[in-house]
């Protein structure tokens, strides 16, 4: 079997977990489990490899699906700084504890809850993830469609979970308002599907900038190169670790490379598109390609 090779061995021992939880959030059900061993066969795996080597691994599923679609939606056009507090916010009003003596409806009612409410007072709730009046409306529709194709959020999740994942992504991807990434991301984590590799703005760029992707790629063909290279355990890991690379040290403006070869991880594994050193110069890697 042919493996990739390069000039420093690829590192594969699991390290300690930090103190955030990249995967998705604490309710996300998985565990903490060893990075899948063995020689990467193309230069994405052995991105991927190398990055297991710096962030922990977990196994995916277990959130509920339709809190996953609402968590997803919220987050879109934002940062998680700004989507989590209306998650919660949305929680605690709506929410699913299953008190009826608090007034909380229970897990499957919470798609009632959102189908019912005020537009504007959910609006409101959410405020603090930006677009809260697109983003109220496409989360009182979607509930509304949960309801009405399902009859419950409990008949959709076993839905998102059992189904065929990619008769589920194109079933999600026809509700008002959901894209590609808020589809994958309902896979990935509630449905715990494998080989399903979202495609958000730090992979999207990562991607592209080391060379694993076309410079002028689409999030959809970005998502299908990945797809096609990273063996399908390895995905799920692959979204989550990039985001947090991405986060770290190949941030859109000051990528660590910058700093010198020294400062990456990924160094020996990038193409660096769009990047001029020298200068200290970054562009998008599609607008380096038309220069």
């Amino acid at each position: 079997m042919k493996t990739f090779s390069s000039a420093e061995p690829i590192r594969r021992i699991m390290a300690e977990e930090p103190a955030e939880n990249i995967s998705g959030g604490a309710g996300g059900g998985g565990r903490a489990e060893a990075f899948p061993d063995g020689d990467p066969e193309t230069r994405a795996e052995a991105v991927i490899d190398e990055l297991g080597d710096m962030y922990w691994e977990k196994a995916y599923g277990g959130q509920a699906a339709f809190e996953c679609l609402v968590r997803t939606i919220l987050s879109q056009n934002t940062s998680d700084k700004a989507s989590q507090p209306a998650f919660e916010e949305l929680m605690a009003r709506y929410g699913t504890d299953g008190n009826p003596e608090a007034g909380k409806p229970g897990t499957d009612d919470l798609a009632r809850a959102l189908a019912d409410a005020e537009r504007s007072e959910l609006a409101e709730t959410i405020s603090s993830a930006g677009l809260y009046n697109q983003k109220s409306k496409v989360i009182g529709e979607a509930a509304e469609w949960v309801l009405d194709s399902y009859g419950s959020a409990v008949a959709f999740d076993e839905y998102v979970t059992t189904g065929d994942p990619g008769e589920v992504r194109e079933t999600l991807l026809s509700i008002r308002g959901v894209g590609p990434k808020t589809a994958d991301c309902v896979l990935l984590f509630s449905g715990g599907q494998e080989g399903v590799f979202p495609v958000d703005t730090h992979v999207h760029r990562i991607a592209r900038r080391t060379g694993l992707a076309p410079p002028d790629a689409d999030h959809e063909e970005v998502r299908e190169q990945l797809e096609a290279a990273v063996p399908g355990e390895k995905c799920g890991f692959g979204h989550t670790s990039m985001i947090q690379f991405g986060r770290e040290y190949c941030t859109a403006r000051e990528p660590a490379c910058l700093d010198g070869p020294e400062a990456c991880p990924l160094y020996d594994l990038c193409d660096r598109i769009g990047i001029d050193e020298l200068a200290g110069e970054v562009v998008d890697p599609a607008d380096a390609v038309e220069r």
